[in-house]
């Protein structure tokens, strides 16, 4: 059986992940090797330093690669950051043959139809998403070939990038020695690979929070109905943490993550619930407020801290930062008018989901349903990547089995004969053309 490998690289504003995945020709996608390392010369999901960025990128494909035991030549980057943006256009085409079947020829004139939208010199299309078909006033229809009609619809969701950030990061793919088989939005990659056909049908809200931006994409009737980028994320609660302490950021970052694996622990072992609290003895009251103290002595931070207020930490700085981080969603999701076509729920991907209290933080400002993302439709060395962080670049390499299943047929014999029929040719060559063209079909 042939598989075809594929790469994926997300470049984070924090991390840099490198997943390579076989994809048999029937299957999940197998992941083969993954490497995750810290990020330099990246900020708010933009290269600031271009040679920051390829050493952290080479480090992370070769550890990959040695895992996988294969070189790769080519992969699928992510791309984030606040110059993504996105709108709606229509594009509408005249069927090739009236009153005959509709060819994916004109599905893909449609389609151009509908990326020819005026935009600055300085900006990109990355993405052309058809959201759905309309065949003659027929509405809904999610792939038209095959059927009939005279007059092809088709309404898409654009996604458009810097062209600023698109060439730095071939620079940096270039220097690196790999070639770009295609740049996805971060937020699409992550909604890919932890999304259920389910949710995109009844309409979800997917939020990928990273340590520097947050992606927010909004699917409706299955299709990507609208998608942004906001410049906050998880590394404001650091700062946070790091101002109300008067620590250091790397000292802060230890004891977000120290929260955030006792609340994990503390989430699965606390499963029974005391139905009555007695109120303490006087003489106990003191035991008490010592319990609300974490210990910190493990992290043996350079500040000497060793205890600090739970109740601090958690109601007067994380959770004052998570109300406005959710307040922020829920602006963009009221600004994109599909504020009550998202009976799903809200899905949180990217590292920032597993900040302590976020799932209640998430339900109080925007009164749905919430749940945690992880990857899934992978197998292979699955431990590492079952995990929101991975979110997105599992999603890179999903999105490359999905795509290049069609990109098989880049060079087709109807194609050829399309471009003879177009040569103008005369005599000896005209006859030569003919003979060629009486074996095309």
């Amino acid at each position: 059986m042939t598989k075809r490998i594929i790469a994926g690289i997300d470049i984070g504003s924090s991390k840099i992940t490198t997943l390579i995945a076989s994809v048999p020709e029937t299957g999940l996608v197998n992941i083969m090797g993954v490497s995750t390392n810290p990020s330099r010369g990246i900020r708010k999901g933009q290269i600031v330093d271009i040679e920051e960025a390829t050493t952290g990128v080479v480090q992370s494909l070769e550890a990959a690669e040695r895992m996988a035991g294969y070189s790769i030549s080519s992969a699928f980057f992510s791309i984030g950051g606040s110059h993504i943006s996105s709108q709606n256009s229509h594009g509408v085409v005249a069927v090739a043959e009236p009153n005959k079947e509709i060819t994916p020829e004109d599905v893909r004139r449609a389609v151009d139809a509908a990326r020819a939208v005026s935009m600055p010199s300085t900006r990109e299309i990355l993405h052309v998403i058809p959201r759905e078909f309309i065949v003659d006033s027929q509405e809904g229809i999610k792939d038209p070939a095959g059927m009939t009609g005279v007059r092809l619809e088709v309404n898409t969701h654009l996604i458009t990038a810097g062209s600023t950030s698109l060439r730095n990061l071939e620079k940096c793919a270039s220097l690196v020695g790999v070639d770009v088989d295609g740049f996805v939005f971060n937020g699409l990659a992550s909604a890919t690979s932890v999304l259920t056909e389910t949710e995109k049908e009844l309409g979800v809200v997917m939020v990928d929070l990273g340590s520097g931006t947050m992606d927010i994409c909004i699917f409706i009737d299955g299709a990507l109905a609208y998608s942004s980028v906001l410049p906050i994320g998880s590394r404001n609660i650091t700062n946070d943490l790091a101002i109300g302490l008067r620590i250091s950021l790397e000292s802060a970052e230890k004891i977000k993550l120290l929260l955030n694996q006792k609340t994990t622990q503390a989430s699965q072992d606390h499963q029974v619930l005391t139905p009555v609290e007695t109120p303490l003895p006087k003489k106990d009251r003191h035991k008490d407020e010592s319990a609300d103290d974490i210990d910190l002595s493990s992290l043996n931070l350079s500040e000497g801290v060793s205890k600090v207020s739970k109740k601090t930490l958690i109601d007067g700085i994380i959770k004052p930062r998570l109300n406005e981080i959710f307040t922020m969603v829920g602006l963009e999701i009221k600004k994109s008018g599909f504020g009550g076509l998202t009976p799903a729920g809200l899905v949180i991907a990217g590292g920032g989901a597993e900040t302590l209290g976020i799932i209640e933080a998430a339900r109080r400002n925007l009164a749905m349903q919430v749940r945690i993302g992880t990857p899934n439709n992978i197998t292979g060395l699955i431990d590492e990547v079952i995990h929101p962080s991975y979110a997105a670049a599992a999603g890179l390499v999903i999105y490359g089995a999905k795509s290049g299943m069609a990109a098989k047929e880049k060079f087709s014999l109807g194609r050829l004969t399309k471009y003879v029929d177009n040569v103008p040719v005369q005599g000896v060559v005209k006859k030569v053309v003919d003979l060629v063209k009486s074996f095309l079909p």
